[in-house]
């Protein structure tokens, strides 16, 4: 289909069935607080204890996909993960709660380095920034449908969130297994390798470090953004629920229309662009006190969102050799760990000391990493002509 291997076809399928039961990460901090009481300081530390765990899944799941498989890694990950869903929506006491979030944070990322290595290893490298930009696409379509679900479900209690996220997690796992060849090269296995040999690759760090900031930024969405809601603004979860169909609508609609218009343009341009973007709709957050209000705040960091949608994959896959994309998944996965791990500590904290300096400040952020992208494009561009990257 497309041109592209019937396997990626399944991998694509599974992930949009996992995003359609995408329903606890969002409405976690709304769970902590309302269902369990929690303080905002308390659930953003809470919160940080998933991130914490998900600092360990990606080194881990990235080697384990280069030493036993991207197939064995990816299943392994889905059916803990909705072991812990199950437990966590079960746990009342303080102490069970911080266990399983950070059982929670070690799995349910752990999937991550293996599904970005498989399309590396299944798709030329022409199609790459395509095919990184489908998952996208069905990760969201997943999404809006998914945000919608959970908080009308969560109005009526939110034990079955943890019931439908664990369901789809299996059903991947299952996809995957079923239906997926290991695709591993064997030259991985023989030669091995660790992170030291990607830690060394200077330009593959500073990417990283600016993904980070970038993901400080946008991960507030998932943290802070539904608090401010529900919390500042006295809004109910539903309403968070409907701003960020928002987000999953904007792009299912926008990015086919656009996918092949951006890949005429500079991958860390747009990269850049989009960080800009993302940035002035969490700024425009400080303005807003309503539903259709922050509607807008998120139709606005989408639009940026769309621009990188596809980019970061396609520019990992073209730096690393093909022995350590598992390694090279999991390092730039480890700056999406580190965003989940300090941005609702950072952001609930922010938060309470000024709800509109928070926005600014985070606003900022996105500007700060669009400046970092531009500074390291030239080095980007040399590196990815190697291997045709867009």
């Amino acid at each position: 289909m497309g041109g592209l291997p019937r396997a990626f076809w399944v991998l694509f399928a599974g992930t949009f069935v996992n995003r359609l039961g995408t329903m606890v990460e969002p409405f976690i901090g709304v769970y902590l607080t309302q269902a369990r009481g929690m303080s905002l300081a308390a659930a953003g530390l809470v919160m940080t204890m998933f991130g914490a765990g998900s600092l360990l899944s990606q080194p881990v799941a990235g080697w384990a996909s280069d030493r036993f498989g991207r197939r064995v890694t990816l299943t392994g990950g889905m059916t803990a993960t909705a072991v812990t869903m199950v437990a966590l929506g079960y746990t009342t006491s303080l102490p069970g709660i911080v266990a399983a979030m950070l059982v929670l944070g070690v799995v349910v990322d752990a999937y991550r380095p293996a599904s970005q290595a498989l399309v590396a290893d299944l798709v030329s490298p022409q199609d790459r920034p395509r095919a990184y930009g489908l998952l996208f696409w069905a990760i969201n379509l997943g999404f809006s449908i998914a945000m919608v679900a959970g908080g009308w479900l969560a109005g009526s209690g939110f034990t079955v969130l943890f019931w439908v996220d664990a369901v789809t997690c299996l059903i991947f796992g299952i996809l995957v297994w079923r239906a997926i060849p290991e695709t591993r090269p064997v030259r991985a296995a023989e030669e091995g390798g660790s992170f030291t040999d990607v830690l060394r690759d200077r330009l593959m760090v500073a990417f990283v470090l600016i993904n980070f900031a970038y993901a400080l930024v946008y991960l507030q969405a998932y943290s802070t953004l539904p608090l401010a809601m529900t919390g500042v603004a006295g809004l109910p979860a539903s309403a968070y629920g409907v701003a960020m169909a928002v987000n999953g609508l904007v792009i299912v609609v926008v990015q086919p229309v656009t996918n092949s218009w951006l890949a005429r343009y500079d991958p860390s341009k747009v990269l850049a662009a989009g960080f800009v973007l993302v940035g002035a709709g969490f700024a425009l957050t400080a303005a807003v006190a309503s539903t259709p209000g922050y509607a807008l705040s998120v139709a606005v960091w989408t639009l940026g969102e769309v621009l990188t949608a596809g980019i970061p994959g396609a520019i990992v896959a073209a730096l690393a050799p093909a022995h350590l994309r598992g390694r090279y998944s999991g390092l730039y996965g480890l700056s999406w760990s580190a965003g989940t791990l300090l941005a609702p500590l950072a952001g609930t904290r922010l938060l309470e000391a000024s709800p509109t300096l928070a926005w600014l400040i985070l606003g900022g952020l996105g500007l700060l990493a669009a400046a970092g992208q531009i500074a390291i494009g030239r080095a980007v561009r040399r590196r990815t002509a190697l291997t045709r990257l867009p």
